[in-house]
């Protein structure tokens, strides 16, 4: 039986456990079950050992036909009812190519990629961060399809939130950071932008492709993105994970100035977009009653000048 060799990985039970609580804990329990279902739906057959991350566990599979491919097992959420939708507009240029998807489940059969080779591995940091600006150029060139989250609801909803915030952080130099970066992004709010984002592409979340043969080359085709969490909005706010990546001081302004040029964005909504995205993961720190990260409001700091 399938159920008795599929192993759910102990960090992402933990992970599910922790942040989604009855939930998570429902859909650990029922990974074995849904492994066995799709591997007989679709005709797949195990390859290797589980991959996972906090969200998902995959399973490298091959199809009745020989085929290598990667069934996607996850949780249905605002964030991940989204992805079947952008997979399927970029339609494999820049990313993973969607084979086959369950809707109520959210399950994805995807194309296989070479989990070995990840962007993070690559040994230059500018170079990396040059890889994910062509790639974010390529992915928000394509309009949004409908039915996508929109920046426009998220970020209003951030600043109501602003308030709340600041009364939970103590220290007066980050209540000025946070009320700072959230004037920001009341700057741009009003036009919220209509390209189809990632959401959440850093080194990590790119994988190199078998698609020509032959050795992948940095900054060529072969490298692409995984694991989207699909917005519509503008690009400027799909930045900040590059730049928050291997994270230097010393290389904030370079990055910002690679990534920008590369799509060919306005720096200045660029700037205030980025410092929205600063603010998101500030609001997500106190809201699970952290402070936020030190190097979020660096990077707030160096944007803002």
């Amino acid at each position: 039986m399938v159920g008795k060799v599929i192993q759910v990985p102990g960090e992402l039970a933990a992970s599910q456990r922790k942040f989604n609580g009855d939930a998570g804990r429902a859909f650990v329990a029922g990974l074995p079950r849904r492994a066995e279902e799709f591997l007989r739906r679709w005709e797949l057959r195990v390859e290797g050992p589980a991959m996972y991350g906090m969200c998902a566990l995959v399973l490298p599979v091959v199809r009745a036909d020989g085929t290598p491919a990667a069934l996607k097992l996850q949780r249905l959420d605002a964030e991940s009812e989204g992805e079947p939708l952008a997979l399927r507009a970029w339609g494999g240029d820049g990313a993973v190519r969607l084979l086959e998807h369950d809707e109520p489940s959210c399950t994805l059969l995807l194309e296989r990629l070479d989990e070995t080779r990840v962007l993070t591995d690559l040994p230059d940091p500018r170079e990396a961060v040059r890889v994910v600006g062509g790639l974010l150029a390529r992915l928000t060139a394509v309009p949004a399809p409908p039915g996508l989250r929109r920046l426009g609801d998220i970020a209003r909803g951030m600043l109501e939130r602003v308030p709340w915030a600041l009364e939970r952080v103590p220290v007066p130099a980050d209540r000025r950071l946070l009320a700072d970066r959230a004037a920001a992004g009341r700057e741009v709010t009003d036009e919220p932008g209509d390209r189809l984002l990632h959401w959440d592409l850093h080194f990590g979340t790119v994988l190199a492709a078998h698609r020509t043969g032959g050795r992948v080359e940095a900054g060529g085709d072969e490298w692409l993105a995984i694991g989207p969490k699909p917005l519509a909005g503008d690009p400027g706010f799909d930045l900040l994970p590059a730049i928050d990546n291997r994270y230097d001081p010393a290389e904030t302004g370079r990055c910002f100035d690679t990534l920008t040029d590369l799509l060919g964005l306005d720096r200045a909504r660029a700037r205030a977009w980025t410092l929205g995205r600063v603010l998101q993961n500030c609001l997500w720190e106190i809201r699970h009653g952290r402070a936020p990260g030190t190097t979020q409001l660096e990077i707030g700091h160096a944007l803002r000048g």
